[in-house]
C-alpha cells in the first residue's frame, strides 16, 4: 500500500482530507455548525422542541431524529431538489444520521423532548453523510449547553463522541475520507461511525469492483478507526473553545 498522492489530492491517502468548523453559524439557532471535510460543506443544526412520538411516554423518554437535505446548487450539474417524494437514499441517510446520534444519548435525561438534527449539504465532494454525522453532533453539544444554561435541561444527555469518516480501496491502495472522483472511481466504499470508545455504531461496506478480502476489511476498519479518532480529537477541541464540556 502506498500514502502517495493522486494528481487530485494534495495530502496523503491515509490522512483526513483538511476539516474546518465553524460554530454557531445561524445566529437564531445556537446549535449550528458549518461542517467542512476538503470540498464538502454540511450545515448542521439541532433544535431541542417539547414533543415525542407517540411510541415514547413523554414522562420518561425523549428522543432524536435526523433530517438530510441536498441543495440543488451543491453539485454540478444542478441537484433535483426533493419536494413532495424524498429518494430512497435520503431516507438511508436521514437514518444512518438518526442512528449514529441515538446511540451517544440517554433519552432519560430529557423526557418529553426531541432533539431535531438538520443536515443540509451545501456544497458536495463525497462523504456528505459521514461529514453531516460528525458536524451533527457538534451542533447537538451546543444545543444542549444552551438548553442547560436557559433551564431547560439540568444536565446533558450525552455520554460520549460519535463521528463518521469514509474509507475505501483504489487501485489496491487503502484512502481515508473519499472525495467524490475518488469515491467514484473505488473498488470498494465504506462509511464507518463510530464512538468515542472505538466501538463501532454501523459499518457500510460495498464491494463496487473487484471483492474485497478479510485481510482488506481489517485493514479498513483500523484506518476508519483512525479517522474516526483524529475526527473526535476536532470535535473535542472545537466544543472546548466554545466552553462547552461532556
Amino acid at each position: 500500500m502506498t500514502t502517495e498522492q493522486p494528481a487530485h489530492r494534495n495530502h496523503p491517502l491515509n490522512t483526513l482530507r483538511p476539516i474546518e468548523i465553524e460554530c454557531g453559524f445561524l445566529k437564531k439557532h445556537p446549535g449550528s455548525v458549518l461542517y467542512s471535510s476538503g470540498d464538502t460543506r454540511v450545515l448542521c443544526t439541532a433544535v431541542l422542541e417539547d414533543e415525542v412520538p407517540r411510541f415514547l411516554d413523554p414522562e420518561k423518554s425523549g428522543w432524536a431524529t435526523a433530517e438530510y437535505n441536498m441543495m440543488p446548487s451543491a453539485t454540478s450539474p444542478r441537484f433535483k431538489r426533493e419536494r413532495s417524494k424524498i429518494s430512497g437514499r435520503t431516507q438511508e441517510i436521514q437514518r444512518l444520521i438518526g442512528r449514529a446520534l441515538r446511540a451517544v444519548i440517554d433519552f432519560s435525561a430529557f423526557p418529553g423532548k426531541t432533539l431535531k438534527l438538520d443536515c443540509d449539504v451545501i456544497e458536495a465532494d463525497g462523504g456528505t453523510r459521514t461529514a453531516s454525522i460528525s458536524g451533527v453532533f457538534i451542533a447537538s453539544a451546543l444545543a444542549i449547553d444552551d438548553a442547560i444554561k436557559n433551564g431547560r435541561l439540568e444536565k446533558s444527555p450525552l455520554i460520549g463522541y460519535v463521528s463518521a469518516v469514509s474509507v475505501g480501496v483504489l487501485k489496491e491502495d487503502l484512502v481515508l475520507d473519499l472525495n467524490y472522483e475518488e469515491d467514484s472511481a473505488a473498488d470498494v466504499d465504506m462509511n464507518v461511525a463510530m464512538m468515542g470508545e472505538g466501538k463501532f455504531i454501523e459499518v457500510q461496506g460495498t464491494a463496487e469492483g473487484d471483492a474485497f478480502s478479510r485481510e482488506q476489511l481489517n485493514q479498513l476498519l483500523d484506518l476508519a478507526t483512525e479517522g474516526n479518532l483524529e475526527i473526535q480529537k476536532r470535535q473535542r477541541e472545537t466544543l472546548a473553545a466554545c466552553g462547552v464540556k461532556l
